[in-house]
């Protein structure tokens, strides 16, 4: 079974009939939804997204892109090609499970924590915990700025269900999840975009932790190259199928191309088993989805 781990319900980008048909195109069996985080905006052209990864990627030049990618207004929203993005503080995952209900079979729901916000993280999970199609946390602790241990409470209760913890990570106090897992060193913690913006800094880290690993999310922060070398780092067993949709590289119908990710994976690793680890595998073991 092929999962998309990582994919945010914004219908006014993407319908759900739409993602339906798409997966249907692009062979993906289920897709894990989670709340849309910031409204729609335009998608920085590509030669603009090969730079970026470039200067993330380099820890000498790292300045250049943290100052690109870590934009904000004063009132906290992020500017993305100087133009201003309202973030949202709240997050709706009544419409995700919502979804989730319609369509069982193809559909699982994150519950979207932020404790930066007016709901509170374990409240919010408690609402959730014990739906069907629950399979974990998420988190975005650079966006919402805030320190990941901020979330230990909610963590400890994902914990203890056995669920995982996704968390997109950010700069300094904003990404520094070792006090998370010191607090709660049975988390199964998933880091999004490959361990975005630290990358092979942030593979060093965690190499010796087994419960973390890493999704392979977003045309944006994630290139083939990146690709290769966070599975290279971390092994076939850590990473995890995601697109971030409906938000990176466009298909020619100019929506998500959901396939893209999918596609680069299969031609950088031919071999059968490692396919299935990473486009389903990880994350049925990790989530502890049924496989049907």
């Amino acid at each position: 079974m092929i999962i998309d781990c990582h994919f945010h319900l914004d219908e006014r980008l993407m319908p759900v009939d739409t993602i339906l048909r798409k997966m249907d195109d692009a062979g993906i069996d289920r897709v894990a939804l989670m709340a849309p985080l910031v409204d729609a905006f335009t998608e920085p052209p590509p030669f603009l997204i090969s730079a970026l990864q470039f200067l993330l990627f380099h820890r000498p030049l790292r300045w250049a892109g943290r100052a690109a990618v870590s934009n904000f207004t004063k009132t906290g929203d992020i500017k993305i090609l100087g133009r201003p993005c309202p973030i949202y503080a709240e997050l709706d995952n009544a419409s995700v499970f919502k979804t989730v209900d319609a369509h069982p079979d193809r559909f699982y729901g994150w519950v979207f924590v932020n404790p930066a916000g007016q709901q509170d993280p374990v409240a919010e999970y408690d609402k959730w915990r014990d739906h069907p199609g629950c399979v974990g946390i998420k988190a975005h602790s650079f966006w919402h700025r805030y320190a990941p241990a901020e979330l230990i409470p909610v963590a400890k209760k994902g914990a203890a269900d056995g669920r995982p913890l996704l968390n997109h990570a950010g700069f300094g106090t904003h990404g520094d999840f070792m006090p998370l897992l010191h607090a709660v060193p049975d988390l199964k913690l998933v880091l999004a975009h490959a361990g975005f913006p630290l990358y092979a800094d942030t593979w060093e880290a965690i190499h010796h932790i087994p419960n973390v690993l890493v999704d392979l999310s977003q045309t944006s922060y994630v290139s083939e190259r990146i690709l290769a070398r966070a599975v290279a780092a971390l092994g076939p067993d850590r990473c995890i199928f995601g697109t971030d949709g409906p938000f990176g590289f466009h298909d020619r119908d100019h929506t998500f191309d959901m396939g893209l990710i999918k596609a680069r994976i299969e031609k950088i690793f031919p071999d059968s088993a490692v396919q299935k680890k990473l486009l389903g595998e990880n994350f049925i073991r990790v989530a502890k989805v049924i496989n049907s």
